[in-house]
């Protein structure tokens, strides 16, 4: 015979509240995402596009003289080959100017001239007038970070 013990009514059979636990869990989750928010906003994101924009900056100056043939005759201008570090250079330039515009729009000048040089020197089109004065300007806002 098997015997079975039946708890006496009211007796032990009342589960705990899991009410704190669960208020406790969310409060920990707002709390959480609240620091994780403020630290994500301090990390300075401003500080990482001005960076940027001076590394462009200086690999636009690794760049290197690039050469003017817009007071050239349209018979005595020479094609200028350039090494493929230089190409690369320019690349940089143009990405980390786009990357620093991206980040804060104060960039995005930058970003234009430098995009400007570096359509003329793929394009080993010295002569456009546009391109020299892109680079002028990229140069001049380089002095300026």
């Amino acid at each position: 015979m098997r015997q079975t013990l039946v708890p006496e009514a009211g007796v032990g059979t009342e589960e705990p509240s899991r009410r704190p636990q669960v208020l406790t869990a969310v409060a920990g989750f707002v709390i959480g995402g609240g620091v994780i928010g403020m630290l994500w906003a301090l990390s300075g994101v401003e500080a990482g596009a001005l960076e940027d924009a001076q590394d462009a900056c200086r690999a636009l100056t690794r760049v290197g003289t690039i050469p003017d043939t817009t007071g050239s005759a349209p018979g005595q201008r020479t094609v200028a080959v350039l090494a493929p570090e230089i190409l690369h250079r320019m690349t940089a330039a143009r990405e980390l100017s786009a990357a620093a515009a991206a980040a804060n729009d104060a960039y995005r000048p930058l970003a234009d001239h430098i995009d400007g040089v570096s359509r003329m020197v793929f394009s080993l089109h010295f002569n456009q007038i546009a391109g020299q004065r892109h680079l002028t300007q990229a140069e001049q806002l380089c002095t300026q970070l």
